[in-house]
């Protein structure tokens, strides 16, 4: 059995991953770390995570960006595995969670479903073949009203995977009204859509002369990001320092 601290227990996501381990024989949250605390809930729930005093395997973050180095800070001092599901992290916070990673095993990731994950890894070999023929790679996302980042954190790691196999040689476009020109040949054009409740959308479309390839996920609920951040927390309890990523989770399974 695998015990959970969850911060942000209390919050739409904490809430879903609450149920969804309770339907599984394999975890147990044990604590959680909340601001709010005016749901009863089965488990202690701690204002602040410094204050848990409850004996835990892994700890899942699914709060926001700004909880980060209190994250950090206990998971160091514990020597708690961590599950980080927050998007939206500055290089300075990221940098931080990989110094972090020398002294307990943290798992980031812009996207825990399964399907997200999957198609990080077609991109490349998509990439690797129309790349270089010359087609152009645009990226739409879309996303509820509530959503505060832009581009999601998602978008950019599907961006990432395409450029990584292209050798880093494309930038990023967000925004073309400002300059008119002629798309560059070596860019990535990124939109994103917020509107409505729109769980997640992301479509990434090649474009080459006469034909256009297009992958595209869309997530109907935020149970596919919670059972993937319960996958995800079965696969970090117990694991030596370092940083993993939802890749390695796909790999066992």
């Amino acid at each position: 059995m695998v015990k959970i601290l969850l911060n942000g227990c209390n919050g739409k996501m904490g809430r879903m991953i609450t149920g969804l381990a309770e339907a599984d024989e394999q975890v147990e949250v044990a604590a959680g770390v909340d601001t709010y605390t005016g749901i009863a809930n089965d488990y202690p729930v701690f204002t602040h995570i410094g204050d848990c005093d409850v004996e835990v395997d892994v700890a899942i973050d699914f709060s926001n960006a700004a909880a980060l180095e209190e994250v950090l800070s206990y998971c160091r001092e514990k020597k708690v595995p961590a599950v980080l599901c927050s998007t939206g992290y500055s290089p300075e916070q990221l940098e931080k969670i990989r110094e972090a990673a020398k002294e307990t095993a943290i798992l980031k990731s812009a996207n825990m479903s399964l399907g997200i994950n999957l198609l990080l890894k077609l991109l490349k070999n998509a990439a690797n073949v129309l790349g270089p023929a010359g087609y152009d790679v645009e990226l739409v996302e879309r996303h509820h009203n509530q959503k505060l980042d832009a581009p999601s954190g998602t978008a950019l790691a599907l961006a990432d995977s395409i450029n990584d196999a292209l050798g880093g040689e494309y930038t990023y476009v967000y925004d073309r009204s400002q300059v008119r020109q002629k798309r560059d040949g070596k860019e990535i054009g990124i939109s994103a859509v917020r509107g409505g409740t729109i769980v997640g959308e992301h479509e990434v479309i090649f474009a080459g002369t006469d034909e256009v390839i297009e992958f595209k996920h869309t997530a109907y609920s935020r149970g596919v990001f919670g059972k993937g951040a319960l996958e995800a927390a079965k696969f970090l309890a117990g694991k030596p320092a370092g940083m993993y990523d939802m890749g390695d989770v796909i790999q066992v399974s």
